[in-house]
């Protein structure tokens, strides 16, 4: 199964609503590593912060995810797992993650999830998985995995 989400991500998936963004994304979820760094690029709009709350959901976290704008980043428990949600929109360099101390919370097993990574791209580990969140000209979303 991880390799069938992966591959289909890779060669791009159109979603119409929220929910099927949500669930793409808990799909992905059951197929991602303890550890894994996902970096989502997108404008603003592109449903970042949707596919975020599907990756909590198919983790087993049942909290409410919000994008964490303001505080840069917001940490996601449950079912004995750990997201750390970012947003680096309002960021200028990776030191500033550094300083807020993200890894002390890197806890086993725990996934990451980083909003507008270009800002911060020293700091996302060389392993990170891209994925390109866009608008398509129907109003429907297209994401794709980017091939590392």
């Amino acid at each position: 199964m991880a390799s069938s989400i992966l591959s289909e991500l890779r060669a791009g998936v159109i979603t119409s609503t929220a929910e099927e963004t949500r669930a793409l994304a808990a799909r992905l979820a059951t197929a991602l590593p303890p550890g894994s760094t996902l970096a989502l690029h997108g404008d603003l709009g592109a449903g970042k912060t949707t596919f975020v709350q599907g990756l909590a959901a198919g983790l087993g976290i049942n909290e409410q995810v919000t994008s964490p704008t303001f505080n840069i980043f917001t940490l996601h428990r449950g079912a004995g797992r750990t997201l750390i949600h970012v947003d680096a929109y309002r960021l200028e360099a990776g030191a500033q993650l550094e300083d807020l101390m993200i890894d002390d919370f890197l806890t086993p097993p725990w996934w990451l999830a980083v909003e507008w990574p270009e800002k911060v791209p020293d700091w996302l580990p060389a392993a990170a998985l891209h994925l390109d969140l866009t608008h398509t000209s129907d109003h429907r979303h297209r994401l794709m995995l980017r091939q590392t």
